[in-house]
This record gives structure tokens, C-alpha cells and sequence, in this order.
């Protein structure tokens, strides 16, 4: 007894694990596991992290120094027992003095360059998540199709299934009805190419996960729709200025040459080494000094790195406007595909879907009863399947162009 009860309870537990593995993942759990488990986003993670461990250097202060002398000592002297009896000890510190804010400067710059890794790594994410987005979409579509090819299929089969009970009865020619069972071949393979395109999309979002979860037991839902009315096209680009993470990037990389600039002049102002020093001279018991030293900047006073400097913030102001003006393309780009899309999707939703469905109910009426010849019937069957395939495609290319208009704004604009 406790035996039974133990393979219940294992075979229970099976059949929970395999259910809870077979649940469908929304977007929003893709992305999650996504930015959890994606190399490449781990890899730029731990850039930031060294670019934050690199203010750290920056701002540090410089080491002071110190020297311990012994001077004049007299291995041949007369009295052996002395030798280091004429030994002058010396002892002297020194530490340099940082003008002009350059320890602060350099912090700065450090922290900047943080801020771009920051950016950066926020636009790798925007890239991957449309490539995410893609496949994620990719998986709906090719499932929308393998469902529009199983419900071809089986309405078909009901048609073939009334069709033999007429040909049967001497309704049809057994001609007729070979044609017709020819047909059956078309939906047949729409249905197989569905399901090796689905396979194929589920393997390339595994890819993007970085999993190794069995194609069977891996799937994901979400809404297969469009919307028709979108926001309007000054409130995408408001939006991409505020939140594409490359112009942000290009902005603080212009306020970063700025700071080099800055510490590129101070770097050419002179800093004083202080030092102290202790000894002993005979007759004198002990002694102390003090000296500073200043380098004479004659020649090197930093002259190219000024320059430098310099123009590399001019550039980056040009990146910077360059930079909008991709914006402002990437939007409006994915607008007008977005508006094209939708544009072609409305009569479908509105006419077209209604209208193929009542022509192919009506034709197969007619035939059965012989008010309609069998090219009738037939053009009918793929009238329909095609305006199907045709309103699915235009949904899937409507949510790509989705897709890339988040990408172009930088954030998820449209859901």
C-alpha cells in the first residue's frame, strides 16, 4: 500500500511539473527571463560595473613619499668598535599638492563615462528587446496561421464528408469528387508548413532566452491584434527625445569632453611637491627642513590635450544633432508603416473577413445543391483562405511595425 501511494504521489507530482512547464509565457515573462539570462546584456552589466570601480581610481589621492638615508658610513674606521659612530641618518617626506581641482575633475570624468556605459547598455537592451519582440510575435503569427490551417482543414473535411454522401447517391461524378479530394492536399500542406514555421520561431526565441527548454514543452500567449488608433506622431517623437537611451548617451558624452576639457587645462597648471626632512649632523644633534618644489612649465603645458579636447566636444555637439535627426527619421519611419498597416487592415476587419466568409458559405450551399459548378466552389474555398492569410500577415506586420516604433522611441509606446 504505501508503495501505490508513493507512485501516486510521484506520478501526481509528473503531471503538475509537466503543466507547469507547458504554461504559456506572456510578454512580459519573456522579457524578464530575458534580461535575466541574455549574455550580452550580462557582459555590458559587468562594463558598468568597471566603469563605477574606475571613479574610484580617479579620486584617489596621490601617495605621499618617504625616504630613509644612511649617510657617511665608515667601514674602515680606527676604532673598529664604532663603526658607525660618523653615521648621519636622514629621514624626509614628501607629498605632491593637486591644483585646479584635478582630483575632482577626474572623478567627474569618470563618473561620465559611467553614465555612458549606463546609456549604452540601456540601448543594447532596446535593440535585443525588439529582436525579442520580433521572435515573441513571430511565435503569434505562425499559431494565428496553424489555427486558421486546422479550421481550413476540418471545414473542409465536413464538405468532403457531405460531398461522398452525394456522389454516393449520383449527385456528383466520381470525378468531381476526386477533385475535390485533390484539393484537401493544398490545406494539408498549409497546415504542416504552419507548424514547422511555428517550431522554427519557438527556436529562435529559446535562442534569444539563452534556454534549453524542449520545443514542446515551451510556449507563449499574447493578444494578436492591431490598434486603430494610434498616438499622434508629435507624441512619439516627445516621447523618443525624452527616452531614446542613444541620444542620451550622445548628451552625456558632449557634457563628459566638456569636463576633460576642463581637466585637460588644469592638468596644464603646475603642482607643488611639499616636503619635510629630519636629520642628525655632528656637532648638531638633530635638525628638520622643509622644502617645495615646483615644475616650470616651459615647454610642456599641456598644449595638445587643450586642443584636443576641444574639438571633441565640438564633435560631440554634431553627434548630438545627428543623433535627433535619426530620431526624428526612426519615428516617422515606423509611423508611416504603422499608419500603411492600419490602413489596410480596416476594410479587411470591416468588409473583407465578413464578406470572404459569407461568399464561401453561400458557394458551398449552392454546390450541395447544385446551384453552383465545382470552380465555383473551389474559387470560393480559396478566396477565403487567402483574405484569411492575407488579414493574419497584415496583424503580424502591423505588430513588428509596433514593435519598431517602441524601438525607434525607446520605450514601449504601443503594448
Amino acid at each position: 500500500m504505501p508503495r501505490l501511494l508513493g507512485r501516486a504521489l510521484a506520478g501526481f507530482l509528473l503531471i503538475v511539473s509537466a503543466a507547469h512547464a507547458q504554461t504559456a509565457l506572456t510578454w512580459e515573462q519573456v522579457r524578464e527571463r530575458f534580461r535575466n539570462n541574455n549574455p550580452n546584456l550580462a557582459a555590458s552589466r559587468v562594463a558598468v560595473e568597471e566603469s563605477k570601480a574606475q571613479e574610484i581610481t580617479a579620486y584617489l589621492r596621490p601617495n605621499p613619499e618617504a625616504t630613509a638615508t644612511l649617510d657617511q658610513i665608515d667601514p674602515f674606521t680606527p676604532d673598529p668598535y664604532r663603526p658607525l659612530g660618523n653615521t648621519l641618518p636622514f629621514l624626509s617626506g614628501s607629498y605632491l599638492h593637486e591644483r585646479e581641482h584635478k582630483r575632482e575633475l577626474r572623478r567627474d570624468s569618470a563618473r561620465g563615462a559611467t553614465a555612458i556605459a549606463s546609456s549604452t547598455l540601456e540601448d543594447q537592451d532596446r535593440t535585443l528587446l525588439f529582436n525579442l519582440r520580433s521572435a515573441f510575435v513571430g511565435i503569434l503569427h505562425a499559431k494565428e496561421i496553424r489555427q486558421l490551417a486546422q479550421d481550413n482543414l476540418i471545414y473542409y473535411d465536413r464538405v468532403l464528408e457531405v460531398n461522398r454522401t452525394r456522389q454516393q447517391a449520383g449527385d456528383i461524378s466520381e470525378v468531381d469528387l476526386g477533385r475535390l479530394e485533390l484539393q484537401r492536399v493544398q490545406y494539408e500542406s498549409d497546415l504542416q508548413n504552419a507548424e514547422v514555421s511555428l517550431r522554427t520561431a519557438k527556436i529562435q526565441l529559446l535562442s534569444l532566452l539563452n534556454e534549453r527548454t524542449p520545443i514542446e514543452q515551451f510556449d507563449v500567449s499574447g493578444k494578436f491584434d492591431f490598434s486603430e488608433q494610434p498616438m499622434p506622431l508629435e507624441e512619439f517623437r516627445a516621447a523618443a527625445l525624452d527616452a531614446r537611451p542613444d541620444l542620451r548617451a550622445a548628451l552625456q558624452a558632449v557634457s563628459k569632453s566638456q569636463t576633460d576639457h576642463r581637466l585637460a587645462i588644469a592638468n596644464g597648471s603646475a603642482d607643488p611637491t611639499f616636503g619635510v626632512d629630519f636629520g642628525r649632523n655632528p656637532p648638531v644633534p638633530a635638525y628638520f627642513g622643509v622644502s617645495v618644489t615646483i615644475p616650470v612649465r616651459v615647454f610642456d603645458r599641456n598644449q595638445g590635450e587643450k586642443m584636443r579636447t576641444e574639438l571633441d566636444v565640438t564633435r560631440n555637439q554634431a553627434l548630438v544633432t545627428a543623433g535627433r535627426a535619426q530620431v526624428f527619421s526612426d519615428v516617422d519611419s515606423a509611423y508611416a508603416t504603422i499608419a500603411g498597416n492600419i490602413a489596410l487592415l480596416r476594410p479587411y476587419k470591416d468588409k473583407y473577413l465578413a464578406q470572404a466568409a459569407k461568399v464561401r458559405d453561400t458557394v458551398s450551399f449552392a454546390y450541395q445543391n447544385g446551384g453552383a459548378s465545382l470552380l465555383d466552389f473551389l474559387s470560393a474555398q480559396n478566396d477565403y483562405r487567402n483574405i484569411q492569410l492575407s488579414y493574419l500577415n497584415l496583424v503580424g506586420s502591423y505588430m513588428i511595425a509596433a514593435g519598431q516604433m517602441n524601438l525607434a522611441v525607446g520605450r514601449e509606446v504601443i503594448p
